[in-house]
């Protein structure tokens, strides 16, 4: 079986890859081969937390789908669109930069797909208002997104996993964590006019009736628009306080956009056709064939290896857990990395007495899987979510497009991550 579950993954994602043929029939195909062969079954694929299908992902997607669609009918997207290029005096390179660290920002107190859900569509916005590209973009800024949300607690699926295993609190992700955002974040931007090389040249004339717009115009439904944003509001405040709550984001969003649609009575064509039901099912998919490897050990036997592998030395444990979870985790999502790695990070730490030692163990894991997942366009459901808004727009992103930036900002993420680490916890500790 654990053959089987190896050989399917790996020829699905060859497939995705490539794109030899839709991602979608790759993801669903995959999925349905290990059910027919037995490898896993609907108790395994459908209803177990460990190695079936993240609901929670699933329907916080779908939730915020929904509002997105509600607040597209209300023109705040194209008021955002005009206030940034207006701002950035027309320069697609100060949009880019301007964008990427407003969902850097808040993706830190979102997660990071419910912030690209909403970034991206006035992206696309002001690409369109000044005749560019959309694609360099959409990319940065879903990059940004997985740095930014590994600054707290909840701004990264994974920091939840971690926190809940070691007991670290929103306090302690944000200061140990959120300086070394804060670094990447600054490196990021020095290297976005190399990276995107060729991808900011505009129209002047373009330029010239975009500064001359009025972002206020724009809003065409005013009373929709402040439904949309209290509703909206509401969601945030359940987001950032759901531990107090004790709602997962995932029931925050479904009921947000249940008490949207109630009490802004828009038809339900307009809601539901924002709602990208192939990203949908392809995260279903993968799902099913990450929860085999779990299921079969695959996942955790690579684990054991690397925590084999540490010979009881603190330095090299944070290291090598740093550099295999970001190598890891843009091959696999890094939900269920983290959730199979998290366990032995556990026993680690155990047999370290220094307090600070122990700690950069978690950081490690945290910088590895969150970085990490801006390696692939699979790597984070973020990029999966973007990939998928762009191709509805007509602007699709290839597997290789993302792969080729994604490995270079990962590398430099990474290679930044790992002096920060020596010195905070092994030097100046």
């Amino acid at each position: 079986m654990t053959v089987i579950a190896v050989v399917v993954f790996v020829v699905a994602y060859v497939l995705i890859a490539t794109e030899w043929t839709h991602k979608l029939l790759a993801a669903l195909g995959g999925a349905a081969v290990l059910l027919a062969f037995g490898v896993t079954d609907s108790e395994h694929a459908f209803y177990s937390q460990e190695t079936g299908v993240d609901w929670n992902v699933i329907f916080l997607l779908l939730g915020m789908m929904i509002i997105v669609g509600v607040l597209r009918r209300t023109g705040v997207f194209e008021y955002v669109a005009i206030w940034a290029a207006k701002r950035a005096k027309g320069s697609p390179l100060r949009v880019m930069i301007l964008l990427r660290l407003i969902t850097a920002i808040a993706s830190a107190f979102l997660d990071n797909v419910t912030t690209v859900l909403l970034i991206a569509p006035v992206t696309l916005l002001v690409c369109e208002r000044l005749g560019v590209d959309p694609v360099p973009f959409l990319i940065a800024e879903v990059m940004a997104s997985n740095i930014g949300g590994t600054a707290t607690l909840i701004g990264d699926p994974p920091n939840i996993i971690i926190a809940s295993r070691s007991g670290l609190t929103f306090n302690d992700f944000l200061i140990h964590l959120t300086p070394l955002v804060a670094i990447e974040l600054a490196v990021f931007t020095l290297v976005l006019p190399r990276l995107f090389k060729g991808s900011f040249a505009v129209d002047p004339d373009k330029v010239h009736n975009v500064l001359r717009l009025n972002e206020r115009e724009a809003i065409q439904d005013s009373r929709l628009l402040i439904k949309s944003g209290a509703v909206l509001l509401a969601v945030l405040i359940g987001f950032v306080g759901h531990a107090l709550f004790h709602v997962e984001p995932a029931v925050v969003a479904l009921l947000g956009a249940g008490l949207l649609v109630l009490i802004s009575k828009v038809p339900t064509k307009d809601y539901m056709g924002s709602v990208e039901w192939q990203t949908l099912l392809f995260f279903a998919g993968l799902f099913v064939m990450v929860g085999a490897l779990v299921k079969t050990g695959v996942i955790a036997n690579l684990a054991e290896v690397v925590g084999d592998a540490t010979g009881g030395r603190p330095l090299v444990a944070v290291m090598l857990i740093l550099f295999v979870s970001a190598v890891l985790s843009g091959i696999v999502d890094n939900i269920p990395y983290v959730a199979t790695m998290s366990p032995v990070v556990l026993e680690l730490t155990k047999g370290v007495t220094n307090h600070a030692h122990a700690h950069a163990l978690w950081w490690a894991l945290a910088a590895g899987a969150d970085f990490g997942g801006n390696a692939t366009a699979v790597g984070a459901s973020a990029n999966v979510v973007v990939i998928g808004i762009a191709l509805r727009a007509g602007y699709p992103i290839s597997f290789w497009e993302f792969t080729r930036k994604g490995v270079v900002i990962t590398a430099i993420t990474i290679l930044t991550a790992a002096p920060y680490l020596w010195l905070r916890y092994f030097v100046l500790s």
